[in-house]
């Protein structure tokens, strides 16, 4: 930028700024203000023709009192003649008093881009630079229009100076944002991604934030720069902070371009050029590397600059999902940081965390930390980091440390901050719902939830343990028992007498044989809270006394004694009068029969999605629950029920309100085993039915999967079976062939083979991700597709097919997807599967839609490989080797040698083979190198025994992989895809 000389001080200028410095009041103020007004007018209006400095010097008063905060109409084609002065410091008060108040529909604007347009096509960069700032300051859709095609000129062209091309790299940008739709960049593609490579730091750092941001709307159009970015960071990362000196920030080479390098990454799948991607990893390595190395100084600014690239390489290696190596020095390095004095990096690393724990390969080694996580939560003094500190402990929950985690969340929420206690409550009561195994510790645990946070659980939370209780024969009983303790206590919340009436109406007949429980105890027990509640509750526990009379003929006389009278028959509240003329009624003339006809148990509720999920959803945002694969680890166990209201189970002439979406977390019953009550449910009961409790039971079959499966006439139902089944297709789906399978099926299958959760496919339209859970010889899929344009898909459709033997080795059933995506919206498929007998191909997947007019025909095979079925079998060493024995037929063994092709690391060997879905067995092997697991593949038609041993040889670089089954089939199988993932 020029010197100002000194004759460009303005001194009248500086004068007007001290007298309104000087005003004693806004009166005075206002005075001085209009006496220059005025003064200014008439200078403007005046014979004699002002001199460009007397022009800058009165626009500039102007701009100073429209920043006062005071209105100007006048002095707009003076700042405009300014323009075209061949002074420095004219033209620049011009552009910044016409970046400051020309509005874009004024009638000067196309005098102002005409000054513009002289500027940028004088090759003098001060002025270019000026007019780049002035048309990103404005950046309105008619400057867009004018010089959307001119800038990217300027940009890419050989003789245009470095302080030039920043500018126009962010003035493209500026209009870009503003008007996507008008920059178009064509042509000028490569040239502008080719600016990676440009000599000036300065300008480098500038085209990034504009490539970053094309390639997040048009990622196929910007490809090219990956290997660019990489090859830059690799320079910067690998270079010396004195080989940089101009850009290094406190011993940091270029702190700002190596986070947005590590940005723009983001913004695409891992690279597939085997070079590139060694070259990134390395630079990642470096990173990781460099965050171990003591400080080169003590200035906070150091360890800021340095922390910044290092979070966002972690964030890249949470992105790409695919080197375990990586995830688990990420997860390590920001375990460092939960310790760390400064509270803003304790907040960003349980932050980090939370995303770490939901990758397969590192949620082992986050639970490493749930101790720090845990104190945290405790001794933190800032509530936003015992917040990520309550995040982190619901994501690394799982089977094995749910009971420890619990614990501390509800010891926690005695004392937590009111802000977060509802949000809090609800993720105790999902992980409980999840991960209960033992229900009467579910049953403890939301009581407890109650008792400590009563006010702050809602609706939602006393509804499904309601439900849960209903459709658990096994825990009804102590349900009962529970709530009768927990009300005899004199403190007692209101939603535990919800729970308290609607449990013992139903069940108290349960515990009546103990005297201290008797009918009338029960009875007495619950009306003594009658006068504290609330009408809701009230009506409730009325319906309670009448399930009282129909379940204990003895208490009859004293609850009639109770609806009878005045407090009840004449109430004000005409819910409560109705009820209690009613039940009276209903008591006194109905015999035994009809009463109990009347009255009886309610039945299971049908599955739906956990309500108090949904409510976490909705207090999350949208946002949080985007394409929410959570890890494969979250198989529930508890069955669920729609919401339904409290006295809905009580009367029976209440219906039931389902929850619409689908269950993404898992929250599914357990398949019912031997001897087990019916109404204890399946895995795979129908998500898609609308019809009652009664109906939903029906159509589970003694085998525990929908009778819907393997019956010919369900064609007509809203569930497809098969990829004949088109007549529930879209016209478009129907009138094209399925394209034959990507060439990277396999390859994408393979990703899946010890994992359930991640994202199948991605391109630069739809992005497909899956979460699926297996128990026993049934499993349920979820797809999600992602419409990653802002345009309509419209005509979707898929069809799941089973080809040749394959449809006689798996059942397979789906329900048909809305037929049109909006942009940037999602959709959800689920897809029940069942196991018939082994198998070896997978299914295929076809989605079929249009864009833009064009039909887009994709096919790719559906992750369901034989090892999904498998059930973990614990064994002890003798049990092991003799069964290893008794496998020893030839047939009977696969075994495969070969090179490592990932690093040879403990803990991703271990997460790999719990994986596959066997039980690993510890100090069985006599090497302690070696692995050894052992497993049953459930199928309808019979069990198949596993057992497996891996050995690795470090040195060489080698494995040997041994599998022995009852069937060759499955030997070979397992072993052809299990040798691919190491």
């Amino acid at each position: 930028m020029p010197a100002v000389s000194k004759g460009d001080g303005m001194r009248g200028l500086a004068v007007f700024i001290s007298d309104i410095r000087n005003c004693k009041s806004k009166e005075a103020e206002i005075k001085r203000i209009n006496k220059e007004l005025a003064n200014i007018r008439s200078k403007f209006k005046g014979d004699k023709a002002l001199d460009g400095y007397s022009k800058k010097k009165y626009v500039c008063k102007l701009l100073f009192i429209f920043l006062l905060g005071h209105d100007i109409d006048f002095g707009h084609m003076e700042a405009v003649n300014l323009l075209s002065s061949n002074k420095y410091t004219e033209k620049q008060i011009g552009y910044l008093f016409i970046s400051v108040l020309v509005n874009s529909n004024s009638e000067l604007i196309r005098l102002i881009n005409n000054a513009i347009k002289n500027d940028l096509s004088s090759r003098n960069p001060t002025f270019m630079c000026l007019a780049l700032h002035c048309i990103a300051n404005v950046g309105s859709r008619e400057m867009a229009e004018a010089f959307a095609g001119e800038i990217p000129r300027i940009l890419v062209a050989g003789d245009t100076m470095d302080s030039v091309k920043q500018s126009a790299a962010l003035c493209l940008l500026r209009l870009y944002k503003a008007s996507p739709d008008l920059v178009l960049m064509g042509e000028w593609t490569s040239r502008v991604v080719h600016l990676l490579n440009d000599q000036h730091m300065g300008v480098v750092t500038a085209a990034i934030s504009l490539i970053t941001c094309l390639s997040s709307k048009n990622p196929d159009e910007f490809k090219t720069c990956v290997s660019l970015a990489v090859s830059r960071l690799s320079r910067i990362v690998s270079s010396a902070s004195t080989d940089l000196q101009d850009y290094t920030y406190y011993f940091v080479p270029a702190p700002w371009l190596s986070c947005k390098l590590l940005r723009l990454l983001q913004c695409y799948p891992p690279p597939e050029d085997g070079a590139v991607k060694g070259r990134l990893v390395e630079c990642l390595e470096t990173i990781l590397n460099k965050a171990q190395e003591p400080p080169k100084s003590k200035k906070v600014q150091h360890s800021n600059a340095k922390n910044a690239i290092l979070f966002e390489a972690i964030s890249l290696i949470i992105h790409y999902d695919s080197e375990p190596n990586l995830l688990v020095r990420a997860c390590n390095q920001l375990g460092q940081f939960l310790q760390h004095r400064e509270t803003n990096l304790r907040y960003l690393a349980l932050e980090s965390m939370c995303t770490l724990a939901s990758s397969e390969f590192s949620h082992e080694a986050v639970k490493t930390h749930i101790e720090t996580v845990i104190n945290a939560l405790k001794t933190e003094r800032d509530v936003s980091v015992r917040q990520r500190a309550a995040d982190l402990l619901y994501a690394m929950c799982d089977r094995s440390n749910a009971k420890q985690i619990v614990a501390e969340m509800l010891s926690y929420l005695e004392t937590a901050d009111y802000s977060i206690r509802e949000e809090m409550v609800l993720k105790v009561a999902i992980l409980a719902e999840k991960y209960a195994v033992d229900y009467s510790w579910y049953v403890d645990t939301i009581l407890n939830l109650i008792r400590i946070a009563g006010d702050y659980v809602s609706e939602e939370v006393w509804y499904r343990v309601i439900q849960i209780v209903i459709n658990r024969d096994d825990v009804q009983g102590y349900a009962a028992k529970t709530v009768f303790e927990a009300l005899q206590a004199p403190a007692c919340h209101e939603n535990m007498v919800k729970v308290g009436g609607y449990i013992l109406g139903e069940f108290g007949n349960l515990i009546a044989g103990d005297p201290r429980s008797s009918p009338l105890v029960q009875f007495n027990l619950l009306h003594s809270k009658f006068h504290l509640c609330s009408v809701p509750t009230r009506a409730l526990l009325l319906s309670a006394y009448i399930k009282f009379i129909n379940l204990f003929p003895e208490t009859k006389a004293t609850i009639q004694e109770v609806l009878r009278s005045d407090s009840q028959i004449r109430n004000s509240d005409v819910e409560l009068q109705q009820r209690a003329v009613e039940y009276l009624k209903l008591s006194s003339i109905a015999s035994t029969d009809v009463l109990a006809t009347v009255l009886e148990e309610m039945p299971p509720f049908p599955e739906r999605e956990s309500s108090i999920l949904a409510k976490l959803k909705k207090k999350k945002g949208p946002g949080a629950v985007s394409v929410e694969l959570e890890d494969g680890k979250e198989r529930g166990e508890l069955n669920g029920g729609g919401d339904r209201g409290g006295d809905a189970a009580i009367a029976a002439s209440n219906a039931s309100t389902p929850s619409p979406s689908a269950d993404l977390l898992g929250l599914r019953s357990a398949a019912p085993v031997s001897g087990a009550a019916p109404s204890a449910g399946s895995l795979l009961v129908d998500v898609f039915s609308e019809a009652g409790p009664a109906a939903s039971s029906a159509g589970v079959n003694d085998d525990g999967f929908l009778s819907a499966l393997h019956a010919p006439e369900a064609s007509d139902s809203p569930l497809v079976e098969g990829p004949g089944d088109s007549d529930s297709a879209p016209p478009s789906a129907a009138s094209e062939d399925p394209a034959p399978p990507l060439p990277e099926s396999d390859e994408l299958l393979n990703k899946f083979v010890c994992k359930n959760n991640g994202v199948l496919f991605e391109n630069q339209l739809l992005q497909i991700g899956i979460k699926s859970e297996y128990r026993q010889n049934l499993g349920r899929m979820y797809l999600f597709y992602g419409n990653k344009t802002s345009v309509q898909f419209v005509s979707f459709s898929t069809t799941v097919s089973c080809p040749g033997e394959l449809q006689s080795q798996l059942n397979v059933q789906t329900k048909t997807v809305e037929p049109l995506v909006e942009g940037g919206a999602q959709v959800q498929q689920v897809i029940n599967i069942e196991c018939l007998t082994d198998f070896i191909d997978a299914p295929l997947l076809n989605i079929k839609f249009r864009y833009g007019g064009a039909l887009q025909n994709i096919s790719l095979k559906l992750p369901v490989t034989i090892n999904k079925f498998f059930q973990p079998t614990e064994m002890a060493a003798a049990d092991f080797f003799q069964r290893w024995k008794q496998l020893s037929q030839p047939q009977q063994e696969a075994q495969k040698i070969f090179k490592a092709s990932h690093g040879m690391d403990t803990e991703v060997l271990k997460a790999k083979l719990l994986g596959l879905g066997t039980a690993l067995l510890e100090n069985v092997d006599p090497n302690p190198e070696n692995y050894v697991c052992a497993g049953v593949i459930q199928t309808k038609a019979q069990q198949v025994g596993c057992l497996l041993r891996l050995e690795p040889n470090a040195q060489a670089q080698m494995y040997r992989l041994t599998l022995r089954s009852s069937k060759d089939t499955v030997s070979q199988r397992v072993c052809d895809l299990l040798a691919e993932q190491f």
